[in-house]
């Protein structure tokens, strides 16, 4: 008798429904974003975990401390890497096209390739392969007057001892990441190259360890520097190496996750004005079923059960018009600004989160409805009505 206005409650559904909605496109669209970030960060920077050293570079022979990762069987590979800034300058067509400052990453080829995927980015040329190899970055290459495969380059550093090194190279690649997260705006050589350039034989960077299992990142960490507690390692895992990229997104996803409940919460707004115009509309029945003895808690239960109904169908609907939505982000490798894809994922605990906060709002919003429905006194109503 009391759900025969289907607008009404199609109206309250939809609310609910478009309410759950809008929080998992916001998951997939932020969240993945995020986790696309750290993606990219671990398979080009960092890794899962990531070894320097407290005094900036790591004397130890980066040979022993990458054999001594990979005899840990949730290591999958380990490689060095030494960085850099240098001033590069081309001739192109006559002119002398110079940049400064630019960020130089030395790699010890063989080992690079299978703890990082960055060899994937060089969508021109090859992967650095010998001394004499270089890789530029796309935006790199921009700058200088779009330096292509076969090109010559100058490269010149000033060394530990503050003499200035200068070597040519011809351009073997070109890396062009998605989204620009690799070494875009780098150039890339071979880590003994770079370190003649620099003086500083033997010396490494950081060590980037890739796992098989990247959740036991911070066991071996810690049994890492447990091993070595007379060195000055620092060990992180990729979390922490990147925090300072990452803490501000974080903030921004969370209000971005904020917003969206928010939504819910006017959603829940909704149900109470819907279930308030179907109270208002039903007086007469109201009190036709109170003259005829159903008692105030009768009253309450039907209209919170109504409420229950919105808010389960609600919830169904929602949840799943956002697994279709993340589905389909997903198999179409959604990509943001067209250019980094989207780590997209299903978080099942908030998916099951997100339809039990609508469906305890939309019962919680019945409640005031339903209290009021209970007040109606049978005379009053039926003359309402």
């Amino acid at each position: 008798m009391l759900f025969n206005k289907r607008g009404s409650l199609m109206g309250a559904v939809l609310a609910v429904t478009i309410g759950i909605l809008v929080i998992h496109v916001n998951f997939v669209i932020f969240q993945g974003l995020f986790d696309a970030i750290v993606r990219d960060l671990e398979d080009y920077r960092f890794g899962n975990i990531a070894v320097t050293d407290d005094e900036g570079y790591i004397d130890k022979s980066d040979l022993a401390l990458v054999s001594w990762f990979e005899r840990i069987p949730q290591v999958e590979a380990a490689t060095s890497r030494l960085s850099a800034v240098a001033a590069v300058n081309v001739t192109k067509n006559g002119m002398r096209i110079e940049e400064t400052r630019i960020p130089v990453v030395g790699v010890d080829p063989l080992r690079d390739v299978r703890a990082s995927t960055v060899h994937k980015t060089v969508t021109e040329g090859q992967f650095v392969f010998s001394r004499n190899s270089i890789v530029v970055g796309s935006s790199v290459a921009r700058d200088l007057g779009n330096v292509t495969v076969g090109d010559n380059l100058a490269v010149k550093i000033v060394d530990r001892l503050g003499d200035t090194q200068i070597r040519r190279f011809i351009v073997t690649g070109v890396a062009n990441s998605p989204g620009g997260q690799g070494f875009d705006y780098s150039i890339v050589m071979h880590i003994d190259t770079l370190r003649d350039m620099m003086a500083r034989p033997g010396q490494t960077g950081q060590i980037m360890v890739r796992l098989n299992d990247p959740d036991m990142a911070v066991e071996i960490k810690n049994h890492f520097l447990a091993s070595f507690p007379n060195d000055d390692f620092e060990a992180e895992t990729i979390e922490e190496a990147a925090e300072s990229q990452l803490a501000g997104f974080r903030s921004g996803i969370a209000m971005i996750n904020m917003i969206g409940y928010f939504g819910m919460m006017s959603s829940a707004f909704a149900i109470v004005t819907i279930q308030m115009m179907l109270v208002n509309g039903k007086t007469r029945e109201i009190g036709v079923m109170r003259a005829i003895g159903a008692r105030r808690r009768d009253i309450m239960i039907i209209f919170l059960f109504q409420g229950m109904i919105i808010g389960a169908i609600g919830a169904g609907a929602g949840t799943a018009a956002g697994l279709t939505y993340t589905f389909y982000a997903k198999e179409t490798k959604m990509s943001f600004n067209n250019s980094l894809p989207l780590e997209v994922s299903y978080d099942w605990a908030k998916v099951a989160q997100t339809a039990m906060t609508s469906f305890a709002l939309a019962i919680l919003a019945s409640l005031y409805p339903s209290y009021r429905a209970t007040k109606l006194l049978p005379v009053e109503a039926m003359r309402v009505g």
